[in-house]
């Protein structure tokens, strides 16, 4: 007797019963196994992204905002503070690094960051093609871009104000492309580094212009106004924050402090901010893994409703097979079989939905955030996913072969005579 034979041709007996449950259970287990990936994916991606940057300083508003817009690039900055006191802050003798960083354009939706040599180290980035920034209007691009946009070194372009992609605000300086990072898996991947004083002079062209504008209507302004207007804006230049690395922890617990207490200026922490950030996203991954769970009990119950009315109508064909000599084992087999056929279906079915629906997030954050998050598909969570799934169908097989135990086979076939 081909027992796997019987039980395969018990599942197409009922294909509709059949059919729902292996697809409400597919449902639990890709929800299951998509929800904890993106959760560990899109922690460990953050978790590169900061680098080694311990504290950043930047204008007065949401910490959670600034480490977001300054470490992360995936918000708007909280405002610019003056370059001459960020650099008073650096001098202190606790901090390791502290790299100035400028930014409000973009190319493509790819943001163009001004910034210092320092700025790499922060994330461990080295040179695959090219040099670094010698002077302005000189770029190095993150491996990302320059895959995405297919830049090569000497490659030129005109960089949009603002960091979404747009032909109606773009800079008449074109940028030249002189080097290229090595992939890091980190944020510079997506960005476009250069010097500040790149960002100040594509800005105050702007600002040059709106004042030769304005100057063809008060011809009457002295020309030594100007200038000492200029040499006193080039005294006061503006960043947008203050990336700092510190020598030891006791940086952590006096800078911050002193920062928020003492000047116009915040300091915000990369990791509290990002942790007390996964502590409220953490709430919807609960609440979507708990509803995970719930149609995977509904499933179970589904398939042991399924395998129990098999063995209720289907009593007289299992009490005939006892006549041919069919122990109770061997009917316990075909009901445990058909169980088990149907979660290793499911499994795999819920994997594959899983992964599918994954890659259509993963290209949404890409295209939306410019931001490359790896699909690693994680055993060890199929492996849990999968025993869960397999307890819960040895139960639901209990529950349905008791009326085989307690099988009367001379009164099954009696009555059905």
């Amino acid at each position: 007797m081909n027992i796997w034979k019987i039980s395969i041709k018990n599942l197409f007996h009922k294909p509709l019963y059949t059919l729902l449950s292996i697809i409400s259970l597919a449902i639990s287990i890709g929800l299951l196994l998509g929800i904890r990936q993106l959760d560990t994916a899109v922690k460990q991606q953050f978790d590169n992204s900061l680098g080694n940057v311990d504290l950043v300083i930047g204008a007065k508003g949401s910490p959670l905002q600034l480490v977001l817009a300054s470490v992360m690039h995936i918000d708007n900055p909280t405002g610019n503070i003056s370059y001459q006191e960020a650099k008073k802050i650096s001098k202190n003798p606790l901090i390791k690094t502290a790299v100035p960083i400028s930014y409000g354009d973009n190319y493509k939706g790819y943001r163009i960051v001004g910034t210092t040599e320092q700025f790499a180290t922060l994330y461990e980035a080295a040179l695959d093609k090219g040099q670094l920034v010698q002077k302005p209007m000189e770029v190095v691009l993150g491996y990302t871009v320059a895959q995405q946009l297919n830049l090569k070194i000497g490659d030129t372009f005109l960089s949009s104000h603002g960091f979404v992609d747009n032909d109606m605000d773009v800079h008449s300086d074109p940028l030249t492309v002189v080097g290229i990072y090595k992939p890091t898996q980190k944020v510079i991947d997506r960005l476009i580094v250069t010097n500040l004083e790149s960002i100040w002079e594509a800005h105050d062209h702007e600002n040059h212009e709106g004042l030769n504008e304005h100057d063809d209507h008060e011809e009457h302004e002295d020309h030594e106004s100007h200038k000492s207007h200029n040499e006193h804006a080039d005294e006061d230049k503006e960043i947008t924050s203050l990336l700092i690395a510190f020598k030891s922890p006791m940086g952590l617990l006096t800078i911050p402090r002193q920062i928020n207490d003492k000047t116009s200026m915040q300091a915000a922490l990369p990791k509290y901010e990002v942790e007390r950030l996964f502590q409220f996203t953490g709430i919807g991954v609960k609440v979507i893994s708990w509803i995970a769970y719930i149609i995977l009990i509904i499933s179970c119950i589904t398939i042991f409703i399924s395998l129990f009315k098999m063995v209720k109508e289907r009593a007289f064909d299992l009490a005939l097979l006892r006549t041919y000599g069919a122990s109770n084992f061997q009917l316990i087999k075909i009901v445990a079989y058909e169980g088990l056929l149907i979660g290793l279906l499911a499994t795999v079915l819920g994997v594959i939905i899983s992964q599918s629906g994954l890659f259509f997030v993963y290209r949404m954050i890409k295209e939306e955030y410019k931001q490359t998050i790896l699909q690693n598909l994680s055993y060890i969570d199929i492996l849990q996913t999968s025993l869960w799934v397999f307890v819960m169908i040895v139960v639901a097989i209990t529950l349905s072969i008791l009326p085989i135990i307690s099988m009367n086979v001379s009164k099954i076939l009696s009555n059905e005579k």
